[in-house]
């Protein structure tokens, strides 16, 4: 049994960045604008993050210092995703190439700040996070093993947005509308719904989550960050269209891929595959090679609510 909680601990550590990165993307798409800047808008998240755990770690520690890591990396992504936001909404600019811009621009700006900063692109922390055991819960036969024991309260965080996702997008005045003008903005608008001011709301939504798992993402699996998220943005977009834009399919094409993305890092610690002598760099191909294959198999029947990449424009109506 061991090995099975040894798979599922580490299963968490990729699935739940994959998972509030996905669920962030959907606001966004949801809304009527794509969001592939969710690579950018992570490494941003994460660049601030770390950074706070850094300049404070002599000063702060513990669970504390993370949760405000959390806030920081969650403005960070929001601010980051304005700038996507104006270029798509306002400029009407082409939103893959403004998504690109913005992909191409966070790495650049973090290993500029961070050597300014300190003389080097790594910024260094000390991971203080890890809770051995939660009182009482722990205790839990099999359930407090998988669940609440080596872990990090980014976990629950992430079945937290998960839950707060599923009910503001279904049982909310606000999800409401947001679905509307995506789907339908031409008709939200004749009912006196600001398109415009919906759309920020889910990028920017949409950048606050992105941030949000961009930290979530280094600090479970690194005590460094190198300007780079290893191209997890690009992989919760997979979750997203494989989810098919709804939070709890999300959930489970992000406990798929998060188990892919387990079995390729920590493959070591599992015997049955160590003993196998299948050289590593297999292992590390096996969620992007299952990133295509459920693509292949779910892109005909998976279409985004009119996340087209074609700006709405009221004047056309």
């Amino acid at each position: 049994m061991s090995v099975v909680y040894f798979i599922f601990q580490q299963t968490m550590f990729f699935m739940i960045p994959l998972l509030i990165v996905a669920l962030g993307g959907m606001f966004s798409e949801r809304s009527g604008v794509v969001n592939i800047a969710l690579e950018g808008i992570m490494t941003m998240g994460a660049f601030t993050g770390i950074l706070f755990l850094n300049l404070t770690g002599g000063s702060m520690s513990g669970q504390g210092q993370l949760l405000i890591a959390v806030v920081v990396s969650m403005v960070t992504g929001g601010i980051f995703a304005l700038f996507h936001a104006y270029a798509a909404i306002n400029m009407k600019a082409d939103q893959t190439i403004s998504g690109t811009a913005l992909n191409l621009f966070a790495p650049a700006f973090a290993i500029f700040v961070a050597r300014v900063i300190q003389g080097v692109q790594q910024v260094q922390f000390t991971n203080t996070f890890r809770v051995a055991k939660v009182p009482l819960l722990g205790d839990i036969p099999v359930i407090g093993d998988l669940l609440f024991k080596n872990t990090y309260i980014t976990t629950y965080l992430g079945f937290a947005v998960l839950g707060i996702s599923a009910l503001v997008l279904y049982k909310t005045r606000f999800g409401l509308r947001l679905r509307a003008c995506g789907e339908h903005p031409q008709a939200a608008d004749a009912a006196g719904i600001n398109v415009y001011r919906m759309q920020y709301a889910g990028v920017v939504l949409s950048g606050a989550l992105g941030g949000l798992g961009g930290l979530v993402f280094v600090v479970p699996t690194s005590t460094n960050f190198n300007a780079t998220v290893s191209g997890y943005g690009f992989l919760a977009l997979a979750v997203l269209i494989f989810g098919q834009w709804k939070p709890v399919k999300i959930l489970w094409a992000s406990l798929f891929f998060g188990l892919m993305k387990a079995i390729a890092a920590a493959y070591s610690g599992i015997p049955f595959l160590e003993g196998l002598g299948i050289p590593s760099y297999l292992y590390k191909m096996i969620p992007y090679i299952a990133t295509l294959v459920v693509l292949i198999f779910t892109s005909r029947n998976s279409q985004a609510p009119r996340a087209s990449g074609i700006p709405y424009d009221k004047g056309a109506r």
